[in-house]
């Protein structure tokens, strides 16, 4: 995985809580098991409204979503992490979200930053005019607006998120130890 240290950008605002796993990528689109192509089937539903901000030039390749509470509910399909991360999303905001997609979007690279109602309603307000930053070492969310959001996050996400580590690439950090270990028991 990439290193995740600070992702700065237009931001993608949604407006909505709930956004389930078949709005990000519905499942038609789930007979793969590549994780590239997907996002070009991203919010397919949110696409068909015309002026939406997915198919508006000024945010293509927005690197941040925004949006209210319980982001990614629904299925436990790891192909709406795959959807957003071929998007090229890096972070999501929300005032909360599904474990299993939290979990997901983790594996994926993908930081999701949980910040309090107020907060989000302020990024959502700033996303039209502002770039929005989130600063992974520092724990801050900010916008070109002025704002400045302090999140927390799980320490081992975290880490693994700063040093581009999927849980393998951790396994494998400790290799050396159990090679020692199957050496020794026969394993």
């Amino acid at each position: 995985m990439t290193p995740f240290t600070r992702v700065e950008g237009r931001a993608y605002a949604l407006p909505f809580s709930n956004i389930d796993t078949d709005v990000i990528i519905p499942a038609e689109h789930l007979k793969t098991v590549r994780r590239t192509g997907l996002g070009r089937h991203a919010f397919p539903a949110l696409r068909a409204t015309p002026g939406n901000v997915f198919d508006d030039p000024a945010y293509r390749g927005a690197p941040i979503i925004v949006a209210l509470d319980n982001f990614g509910c629904g299925s436990s399909r790891e192909h709406a992490a795959w959807a957003l991360a071929d998007l090229g999303v890096r972070a999501v905001i929300a005032a909360s979200f599904s474990d299993i997609f939290a979990g997901n979007a983790f594996k994926n690279g993908i930081a999701a930053v949980e910040l309090g109602h107020a907060e989000v309603e302020a990024l959502l307000g700033a996303a039209s005019e502002h770039s929005v930053s989130v600063d992974l070492e520092r724990q801050m969310v900010t916008s070109s607006a002025g704002h400045e959001f302090h999140f927390t996050m799980d320490h081992f996400r975290r880490e693994c998120l700063l040093g581009g580590l999927d849980e393998i690439a951790v396994t494998l950090l400790h290799e050396p130890d159990i090679r020692t270990y199957e050496l020794r028991t026969g394993i």
